[in-house]
């Protein structure tokens, strides 16, 4: 009975994960241009191509992690990104005031999204994923 659980809240877990970087990729990719002008006044490097592996980072890494695919290698990849999002997006230590809270809020969130990712590279993706299925087969 535990065990069924435990599978029900790591698919759940997948899918809250990955449903954040699934809507703000949909949303970069929808808004292309908008995405690499973001990217130029955070001072990314190379901000077409971080935008366009932003998109691919948020949309088929993310898919794989949602339906447990590929779901360690895709967890860790994400946990490289969502670290490289904080250092670049998310500089408080630049800023002053509300300015410097509200990007503090930005860099810490990421790190408590790399410490599930991490969680769930620790549990594998579960009985509910495609990973369980090729290896079951």
């Amino acid at each position: 009975m535990m065990s069924s659980v435990n599978d029900g809240l790591i698919l759940a877990a997948r899918l809250l994960l990955a449903a954040l970087f699934l809507i703000f990729g949909w949303r970069k990719l929808r808004d292309y241009s908008g995405t690499v002008h973001q990217l130029v006044q955070l001072g990314a490097p190379m901000p077409v191509l971080a935008a366009a592996l932003a998109i691919v980072m948020e949309l088929p890494v993310a898919f794989a992690v949602a339906v447990g695919a590929f779901a360690r290698v895709a967890t860790l990849l994400l946990v490289l990104y969502t670290f490289g999002t904080a250092l670049i997006g998310h500089r408080y230590w630049t800023l002053t005031g509300a300015d410097r809270v509200d990007s503090m809020d930005g860099f810490y969130k990421n790190v408590s999204i790399i410490g599930g990712f991490l969680l769930l590279y620790v549990t594998g993706a579960g009985k509910y994923s495609i990973d369980e299925f090729l290896i079951s087969r």
